[in-house]
């Protein structure tokens, strides 16, 4: 078939004229109009970066740039799907080195028969910090579990450390794609603090709810992802940040009457009329709280003064507020509120004076008027870490807003101040601030559980046996011995009191004091006859109740941890691995007893896993640098501990593993950079002073060295090699007199030190022939 000529193009051939050829004028060049003209600028101006986005963002997928952005992953494990959580879900919304989690998620995709979904959403309060194995959730699930053998309730905790409403959308929005039957929303503490927050450290400050929304919508696509990497590192944040709990937030104060607040409101209440609405959506029943806080026993944490008072009413006002300060101090309540009234007056939002004063009315058996100005301190608090008043008038109106039958407006806070004498709620309920003790989330799950029966069908109601269970009985089926309370208070509750905002409180040493002589108890108690005997029988028999309890298996392996049982310890962690799969923090735990029982190949497997599943951990990466350490393999083990020194940049620990191991390998210089390094993060680390002394000694700096082993002895009298080596090293100094007094010191402490009995007399015979 003869090629058609395309339109427009000459018809000559090899200079000849071509007969078919039409002659005459062409006719006008069609002129396009000036719409069609600003039409074809305005495709040009979006499709053409549309289009090269769109090519970005292809690359940048098919090379494994960015994260996914969902909360749940989805799993086959044989022939069924499970839904976990994601580890890199927080990304949106903090930092690398700052990003939160949940707890460990493991749950059928699609929910089995005869089976009641629960989903919990809120911060760490509903999450059951400071130990989730035994926050109110848990106790819920047991309540539910022994009232109603009949029925499998499946409780899924989705509390996550630092989130807020911004956070818990998203989260909510899955939740509603995975049947679940009934929603408790418990929020509202970190407003203020959380991300989008006006006192937050995690990125923008109380921006409009649109423009949050916006922003987590670019970041869901990787190049948004990576205009935020972008954009972060121009700004130099987070570059050098680890978490610091509360303390990190110290220099973020928030005024009053900071308009920041009143943004943050608006975000919170556009944020729970969504997620309402998408809860009801989905058919789930909902059951919203209002949110409890300590009032009564947690002074603000930071208090601004009104900068708008004249400097006679402020000299006034600081004259008021002492000797309110000291009437209080001798006892004299009637005197001491009727001052901080008077400061009041002149200074009505500094958050000290309203909470003292309430302190006052309190000791006057005051009790409404001592809760309204509790209520005031909290409310006013230039650290705002608690749920305030206007917090939860905003819970109370959505609720109104949203009533029916499958929503329950529930005054959380109402129904734990009836359990206590004042109907104000303390440290019989709270650890701090807003995190339940043991007690109170008991309490909280109790009353949680009435709720949650009300929602229940009739089929389920008839199967009832007996009453609720009782505090006791739920703490038996949850392995809640005293080894288990003594770990929660001195490796979590007391460290936290230690530390700012919490420790600058005025009340601090007393709340302190209480805490500690609750721990002398448990020790003692600890200590009786039969105690380890009874503990293992508890396991023993809540294990029979619930074997795939993978947070059972954890508890009980951290008893065995405490009491030395490393062996079955280990297996526990193990079992642990089994039950949850996807669990990164079981693995580690794993490997770190594995290691101790010598078991390398097996230790080092675990680990590797925990890191597979969660590549930023940096426990994980440090437990695998010192398996490397143990069997002499010093440079994988500086490669590992390389590997976690980002993740966690000021932390003392990873640098002072990094100077050991340099120094093994015969690089000084750079261990004892390390080494310094680790003393700068923390000034008080004494083995990394020991070290250092050591290190430089080696290299022919005696007196550094003798400086830093009188620093170990500042800090830790008791430590032997730290007098033999100051002795040495005033022996390499030519002072045999302050030598021998180190070497006998240490024959003190270590009466069977050999080495120290040779040095002394060297150094005792030096001193006889000295002039």
């Amino acid at each position: 078939m003869k090629r058609q000529p395309r339109s427009g193009k000459s018809r000559r051939r090899n200079g000849h004229h071509d007969p078919q050829a039409p002659t005459g004028n062409p006719g006008p060049v069609p002129v396009l109009s000036p719409g069609r003209k600003r039409a074809f600028r305005l495709i040009a101006l979006i499709g053409i970066p549309l289009v090269l986005l769109g090519g970005l963002e292809m690359v940048l997928r098919l090379t494994g740039y960015g994260y996914h952005t969902n909360f749940f992953n989805t799993i086959r494990i044989g022939h069924q799907e499970f839904l976990v959580d994601n580890e890199s879900f927080s990304l949106r919304f903090f930092p690398p080195q700052l990003m939160r989690w949940p707890n460990p998620i493991f749950m059928p995709a699609p929910k089995p028969a005869n089976t009641c979904r629960i989903f919990i959403l809120g911060e760490s309060a509903a999450q059951g910090d400071p130990e989730p194995a035994y926050g109110a959730g848990r106790y819920l699930e047991v309540l539910l579990r022994e009232r109603y053998p009949g029925e499998h309730f499946e409780v899924v905790n989705t509390g996550i450390t630092a989130i807020n409403s911004n956070v818990i959308l998203p989260i909510a929005r899955e939740c509603a794609r995975q049947q679940g039957d009934l929603w408790i929303i418990y929020m509202g503490n970190n407003e203020m603090v959380g991300p989008f927050g006006a006192a937050t450290v995690f990125g923008a400050q109380a921006p409009p709810w649109w423009l949050i929304r916006l922003s987590l919508v670019e970041q869901k696509t990787r190049v948004g992802q990576l205009l935020m990497s972008l954009t972060r590192e121009f700004r130099g944040k987070s570059a050098d940040a680890s978490w610091g709990g509360m303390r990190m937030f110290v220099g973020n104060q928030l005024a009053p009457d900071d308009p920041r607040r009143a943004t943050v409101y608006r975000n919170f209440q556009r944020n729970l009329h969504d997620i309402l609405q998408v809860g009801l959506n989905s058919g789930a029943k909902i059951i919203l709280n209002t949110v409890a806080v300590n009032l009564k026993d947690c002074p603000p944490f930071a208090s601004l003064e009104n900068t708008n008072l004249a400097p006679d009413e402020r000299a006034e006002f600081d004259a008021q507020l002492a000797r309110a300060r000291q009437q209080q101090t001798e006892g004299n309540f009637i005197a001491a509120a009727a001052h901080y009234q008077s400061a009041a007056k002149l200074d009505g939002t500094f958050a000290e004076v309203q909470y003292r004063w309430g302190e006052c009315l309190l000791r006057q058996d005051h009790l409404a008027a001592a809760r309204e100005h509790f209520q005031l301190g909290c409310d006013d608090d230039a650290l705002p870490f608690r749920a305030d008043s206007r917090i939860n008038d905003l819970i109370q109106r959505a609720g109104r807003e949203f009533s029916g039958s499958n929503l329950d407006l529930f005054n959380a806070v109402g129904a734990l101040e009836t359990n206590v004498d004042e109907h104000i709620l303390g440290q019989e309920t709270f650890y701090e601030h807003v995190h339940f003790n043991f007690d109170g989330s008991y309490r909280l799950a109790r009353a949680w559980a009435g709720q949650v029966q009300r929602f229940l069908p009739p089929s389920v109601i008839n199967q009832a046996t007996g009453g609720w269970a009782s505090q006791e009985t739920c703490e038996r089926r949850l392995g809640l011995t005293d080894w288990n309370r003594s770990l929660v208070l001195q490796e979590t509750v007391i460290p936290r009191m230690q530390q700012p905002p919490l420790s600058t409180q005025f009340n601090n040493d007393e709340r302190l004091q209480a805490l500690n002589n609750r721990l002398v108890e448990l020790h003692r108690q600890m200590a009786a006859t039969n105690a380890e005997a009874n503990a293992r029988a508890i396991y023993h028999d809540a294990l029979g109740e619930a074997p795939d309890d993978y947070l059972l298996h954890e508890n009980y392996a951290e008893f065995l941890q405490y009491i030395g049982d490393t062996q079955q310890s280990a297996s526990e962690w193990q079992q642990a691995c089994g039950l949850s799969p996807c669990n990164p923090f079981a693995f580690c735990q794993a490997g770190r007893m594995l290691a101790r029982l010598g078991q390398f190949a097996d230790a080092q497997v675990a680990l590797s896993k925990a890191i597979s599943l969660h590549p930023r951990y940096f426990e994980a990466w440090l437990e695998l640098g010192d398996l490397y350490f143990a069997q002499g393999k010093y440079q994988p083990a500086l490669d590992q501990y390389e590997r976690a020194g980002p993740l966690q940049p000021n932390n003392p620990g990873v640098y002072f593993q990094m100077g050991r191991t340099l120094s093994l390998l015969q690089r000084p210089d750079q261990s004892i950079e390390s080494f310094r390094r680790a003393i700068q993060l923390q000034p008080g680390y004494w083995e990394a002073h020991y070290y250092l002394g050591g290190e430089l000694a080696l290299q022919g700096g005696i007196s550094g060295a003798a400086g830093e082993f009188e620093t170990v002895i500042q800090l830790q009298p008791g430590y032997a090699p730290a007098h033999l080596n100051l002795g040495v090293a005033f022996m390499k100094q030519n002072q045999p007199d302050a030598a021998a007094r180190e070497f006998q010191e240490t024959l003190h402490l270590d009466p069977g030190n050999q080495t120290a009995v040779q040095y002394l007399s060297q150094a005792q015979s030096l001193d006889r022939h000295s002039p």
